[in-house]
């Protein structure tokens, strides 16, 4: 391993000597769509030169909550909700040192197997690619005001999210 890299995403760590410039930390995308999402265009869009690494997260509509079968389910959003995962993207790019993030969550129908979460973030070396994933995960999730109405097979259904 390189003794070069000495950057860590916290406050006052020193400078990443392995690299020629500093992180771009490019907004590439932050929305909330009906859109189909796929999880290697996200990453694609984050490609860039300085890159070593880019990390990626697909949160995918599962089969099964509670211990009973999932049939399909419906997000619905917050008119703020756009707004929300732009100001958390922005965020994350503030406080870590990467070169470039895409984040979307879909809404309306998805069925089993389809991507509501679409995550990619590229930087110079995987322990920050990593970090800011898993924040821009974590704070989205968090703070993003979206319901899901989940159909379940056999009949019943459940709101998650509801205040």
């Amino acid at each position: 391993m390189s003794s070069d890299v000495t950057s860590t995403a916290e406050p006052g760590a020193p400078r990443d000597t392995s690299r020629v410039a500093p992180p771009a930390r490019r907004l590439v995308r932050a929305v909330v769509t009906e859109d189909v999402l796929d999880v290697s265009e996200h990453a694609a869009a984050v490609a860039d030169p300085a890159a070593g690494a880019v990390v990626t997260f697909g949160g995918v509509v599962r089969d099964h909550d509670h211990g009973a079968r999932v049939s399909r389910l419906e997000y619905s959003a917050h008119p703020t909700a756009a707004a929300v995962v732009e100001q958390v993207a922005r965020e994350v790019l503030d406080a870590h040192p990467v070169d470039a993030l895409a984040v979307s969550h879909r809404t309306g129908g998805l069925a089993v197997g389809d991507v509501a979460f679409a995550v990619a973030v590229s930087a110079a070396h995987r322990r920050e690619a990593f970090a800011a994933c898993e924040a821009v995960v974590e704070e989205v999730k968090a703070r993003l005001p979206v319901w899901k109405h989940q159909r379940f097979e056999g009949g019943g259904d459940e709101w998650v999210g509801m205040p």
